[in-house]
């Protein structure tokens, strides 16, 4: 009786396994906001992205979630890196870990501009 009770409310509380849409699209905003050497964190499906804009004017676009224990990466216009707070984890503008804890490079995304509106999507 007692499994009878409670497996209904554990399956209520824990949610369902759904996978993530693998062809994810998202607009960034507008590139004009995004001035050169500055990065913005946008919502990316379950994690969040930064689109960073270089000082030549060249888009980019990675994960925002740090490779070392999953913390928010921020861009550093003063390094022109982008950095992880947690560790002091630094990634060069090509998503490469170049100093601190972190193991791997950031996941990189594929950056349009339609008009003058970001658009962000998964590579396939």
């Amino acid at each position: 009786m007692l499994a009878a009770i409670l497996y209904p409310i554990l399956r209520f509380l824990s949610p369902p396994e759904a996978p993530e849409d693998s062809s994810l699209t998202v607009s960034a905003g507008t590139a004009s906001s995004l001035l050169p050497n500055s990065g913005r964190l946008v919502p990316f499906g379950a994690e969040p992205a930064i689109v960073v804009r270089l000082p030549s004017g060249e888009l980019r676009a990675f994960t925002a979630v740090c490779t070392h224990l999953s913390c928010t990466v921020q861009y550093r216009d003063d390094l022109q890196q982008i950095w992880c707070a947690c560790h002091n984890g630094h990634y060069d503008l090509a998503g490469r870990n170049v100093s601190g804890p972190p193991p791997r490079p950031l996941a990189r995304y594929a950056v349009n501009v339609k008009g003058d509106e970001i658009v962000v999507s998964r590579n396939t």
